[in-house]
């Protein structure tokens, strides 16, 4: 959005509100694009850092993404696949672009979450992640990862599929990290979701899992296997609901499996 959106000056202009003069000279012979790099690396370094902004205090990495969200258009001609894809990357971690009408400046893009504070999905995220290498659960990871590139790229049947594989192989790898030989002589993830059961790392009596199918896990699984493979029967909004909610409950299983260790 960025390079395509800003002239050099106002690229300049940008940098200076950020703080980065230092870090990205104000040059007419790079190009904004060469900017665009600089500044993405400035982001990957110091995103955490906190800056004063006219919202207030807020991290680099959070004042570069309102400085996007002020370029994007309540239009859908308007640079639709960059803003699409940023579209796609707040949604993902709870938060949509609002349009309000002002009197003198049209339409104003405004970001606003679009969940409850206490959900938190980049934490939740970045906490899944660090579990998941905590257990070395690299097989869940790479589903995940896939699950989340999918999501980002448009492509809701991928992004399906890979969210409902994750979450079976969540499965799997507690049931072997709780019982390896155990887990390794059931024949399917369904029954090594019941062994976790039977070793009371699922609770009945909270309906996380119980034998007539009428439960959490059965009711996520069979709502994850639904549009799953199949490419056109999905859109953001189910495949975004699908990825959060995946991610909400496996924060939730692998905190436990930390604090039973």
């Amino acid at each position: 959005m960025l390079d395509g959106s800003l002239s050099q000056a106002k690229f300049d202009q940008m940098v200076f509100k950020l703080g980065l003069e230092n870090s990205i000279p104000f040059d007419t012979s790079l190009s904004v694009s060469k900017k665009v790099a600089l500044l993405a690396r400035e982001v990957a370094r110091a995103g955490a850092t906190i800056i004063p902004t006219i919202d207030g205090r807020v991290t680099l990495a959070e004042a570069v993404v309102r400085e996007a969200v002020a370029l994007t258009s309540s239009s859908r001609y308007s640079q639709q696949e960059q803003q699409d894809r940023l579209l796609r990357a707040l949604a993902l971690d709870g938060f949509v672009i609002q349009w309000n009408q002002d009197s003198s400046m049209g339409e104003v893009p405004f970001l606003r979450s679009a969940l409850p504070a206490e959900i938190d999905l980049p934490a939740a995220d970045d906490e899944v992640h660090q579990l998941l290498n905590h257990f070395d659960f690299t097989v869940s990871k790479g589903h995940l990862d896939q699950a989340i590139e999918a999501h980002t790229r448009g492509d809701w049947a991928a992004a399906n599929s890979q969210t409902r594989t994750f979450m079976e192989s969540l499965f799997d790898g507690i049931a072997s990290h709780i019982n390896e030989a155990q887990a390794a002589t059931t024949t399917s993830s369904e029954n090594r979701r019941a062994m976790l059961a039977n070793n009371g790392f699922l609770s009945v009596q909270r309906n996380e899992w119980t034998l007539d199918g009428k439960n959490y896990i059965n009711g996520l699984f069979k709502m994850l296997h639904t549009e799953g493979s199949h490419p056109g029967l999905s859109d953001d909004d189910r495949s975004t609901f699908r990825l959060h909610l995946a991610l909400v409950t496996a924060r939730t299983f692998l905190r436990r499996l930390k604090n039973q260790g």
